[in-house]
């Protein structure tokens, strides 16, 4: 591939596109944790739980450390690094029986994504910011690669689990297609060259205000109470009887493919309704979650699947949005990295957090139900405050 026509190869945009598809991916072995809360003598349904979630401090790790990494050695090694970490530790579970090595495993697998996991986003404007359209277009490919890759590995695990739970993590074989076509057709500049670039940037102060701050604090607690979706829905379905493992691996598939184009829709959808979008979106996560809680059938706990996939569609986005309108000039980097800490950390706590209230996949299920639900009121109150402002100014 010549360097002048490399950002218009589509073998090139596969590869640079490719790394995003395990940013969602480490959360996925959750339908496993049924088959896992036996394995382990002496580790009770949270310190389980947390094997699907733990990968969220990693990520955080991962992501404070990847600055200097690029620094010291560039950007394509320091991917190629955070692939052989994601590769190795996420594998590692296939042949280990022991909870401890498991769990650092689990650790580490969010730490080699972490160090990426910013990369997968600015690597697209080094090859594209000439041009808006194409700017936009490969920005909207990335924002659905994750679920892309979540939802890949969801109806790989439903198969996988037919075999055993150490099956699953074969999914991690992934990362080797992946890390052929990056380091054959991405090439990028060394760390000295991308200093230089970055130059400019990195002298401006970079700050935060307090909407940023309330914007961080929402979105930790939006993931701490929405990820029981993925730990206690396997737990509810075979307590209730609901179905098998399979089957919600395979719905979680579904539901991630329904989310591609909700999320890349987001567009069209907040030039109808603004900041109406922001109340319907969380609306519709708390009434989706009531469903779950409640579902009498497999096709009760589909459609409240559902509902709660387009709902977090529109809201999450929201979020983002609004603080890209909220972080001071030139801050939104470190905007946006305070706001995916917090995240990460939000993730990572829940099982925790939800397992010290009750131990009842249900009840867990009913107490995110309530979150969002007075979160929903939150929205709209937020919604009539905006909205009056900007009649008054008017």
């Amino acid at each position: 591939m010549k360097e002048k026509n490399l950002p218009d190869h589509i073998l090139f945009k596969i590869s640079l596109l490719s790394i995003s598809i395990f940013l969602m991916m480490a959360p996925a072995i959750a339908p496993a944790l049924p088959l896992m809360y036996h394995a382990f003598p002496g580790v009770d349904k949270a310190g389980v739980e947390m094997l699907s979630t733990i990968p969220n401090i990693g990520i955080v790790i991962g992501l404070l450390i990847s600055p200097f990494l690029i620094k010291l050695i560039g950007e394509k090694p320091t991917i190629i690094i955070g692939l052989l970490i994601t590769l190795l530790a996420g594998t590692f579970p296939m042949y280990a029986t022991a909870y401890v090595p498991i769990l650092i495993s689990r650790f580490l697998i969010g730490a080699g994504i972490g160090l990426f996991n910013s990369l997968a986003v600015s690597l697209i404007p080094q090859f594209y910011s000439s041009n808006e359209e194409k700017l936009a277009t490969m920005v909207g490919y990335q924002n659905v690669m994750g679920s892309l890759g979540a939802a890949v590995a969801s109806f790989l695990i439903s198969w996988l689990l037919t075999i055993s739970w150490h099956a699953a993590f074969a999914i991690y074989f992934l990362v080797i297609p992946v890390l052929i076509l990056f380091v054959l057709f991405v090439p990028l500049p060394s760390s000295k060259q991308v200093l230089n670039k970055q130059g400019a940037a990195i002298k401006e102060k970079q700050t935060i205000n307090k909407r940023v701050v309330l914007i961080s604090i929402l979105m930790f607690f939006i993931f701490l109470f929405y990820m029981p979706m993925s730990f206690k829905i396997p737990a509810l379905v075979v307590q209730e009887k609901l179905g098998t493992v399979s089957e919600v691996s395979a719905l979680t598939g579904v539901l991630n493919l329904v989310s591609i184009p909700i999320g890349a829709s987001f567009g069209f959808f907040f030039k109808k309704l603004h900041d109406r979008i922001f109340p319907l979106g969380f609306s519709l996560v708390a009434i989706g979650f009531f469903l779950i809680a409640l579902a009498a059938n497999f096709l009760m706990l589909s459609a409240g699947c559902l509902i709660l996939g387009i709902g977090f569609g529109l809201g999450v986005p929201y979020m983002y949005n609004w603080l890209d309108w909220s972080a001071p000039e030139n801050s939104i980097n470190l905007a946006t990295t305070i706001v995916l800490v917090l995240v990460n950390i939000g993730c990572a706590i829940s099982p925790m957090i939800i397992n010290a209230i009750t131990p009842s996949a249900k009840i867990g299920l009913l107490i995110s139900a309530i979150f969002f639900t007075c979160f929903s009121l939150y929205a709209v109150l937020h919604y009539l405050r905006v909205h009056k402002k900007q009649k008054v100014t008017a």
